[in-house]
């Protein structure tokens, strides 16, 4: 219930900062008015700006209060969040679709166990995804999931959303991930799947995730467009979708 609250609350102020509700002040109202609003502890408003502060939405200023920071109309994506592409582009109202290029199950020989870090012999579904944000083709993900954890897996959930199918459907909870950040030349999939134009180049996020067992259970390849990719830096690191 408090994970539900906490997420309630995120959601309701990213969506009022993202439509200007606080423009007049560019300040959140203080913890004791969003405890009073939302009728919950200080721990879980607190935790609901931390999520906003790591997107780089607000900052809190000690003796002053919760600052909303300008320029938050691009699409963000932070590093160290697990929320989708998905749910990500449908706050900022942006036009998301994925489309399913490739879906199997294979094995993990020894060559993918030293790439993704799953286990040799590990059952795994494959997937080659395009994410379409505003009908453009922004991002090629190449996906592993263990068939053990994220259990009957098809197409249709695929194109729709993986997480919220885990953490909703087979009530697994997905506790954090690493992610590696390299820039790589362009390989054949890039160019098949990518409007990448003259560029020779993608931005690729290796995404190693971890249910809240400590179990690696997927590894991902998110590999962008890279006029569609910038890495910023404030007191944490993010990175965002520039459209």
């Amino acid at each position: 219930m408090a994970q539900v609250k906490f997420k309630s609350i995120y959601e309701k102020l990213r969506k009022d900062i993202k439509n200007d509700v606080y423009k007049d002040s560019m300040m959140l109202p203080t913890e004791m008015e969003l405890i009073k609003e939302f009728s919950c502890s200080r721990n879980t408003v607190r935790r609901a700006i931390d999520e906003l502060s790591r997107e780089g939405l607000v900052k809190s200023v000690k003796g002053k209060g919760v600052i909303i920071l300008e320029n938050h109309n691009s699409i963000e994506f932070s590093i160290s969040s697990l929320s989708g592409l998905k749910e990500q582009s449908r706050r900022d109202n942006k036009t998301f679709t994925t489309s399913v290029a490739h879906f199997s199950k294979i094995l993990i020989d020894e060559e993918l166990s030293k790439k993704t870090s799953l286990k040799e012999g590990t059952e795994v579904y494959h997937l080659h995804r395009i994410r379409y944000v505003d009908n453009e083709a922004m991002i090629l993900d190449i996906n592993y999931f263990d068939i053990d954890v994220v259990k009957d897996l098809t197409v249709e959930i695929a194109q729709d959303s993986i997480y919220e199918y885990i953490e909703s459907k087979l009530s697994t909870k997905i506790l954090t991930s690493r992610k590696v950040i390299v820039v790589e030349k362009s390989t054949e999939l890039d160019k098949r799947f990518l409007d990448l134009g003259s560029y020779d180049c993608v931005a690729v996020i290796r995404n190693y995730v971890y249910t809240d067992a400590g179990k690696l259970f997927e590894y991902t390849e998110s590999r962008h467009r890279p006029d569609k990719f910038i890495f910023v830096e404030s007191d944490s690191k993010r990175y965002k979708t520039n459209i």
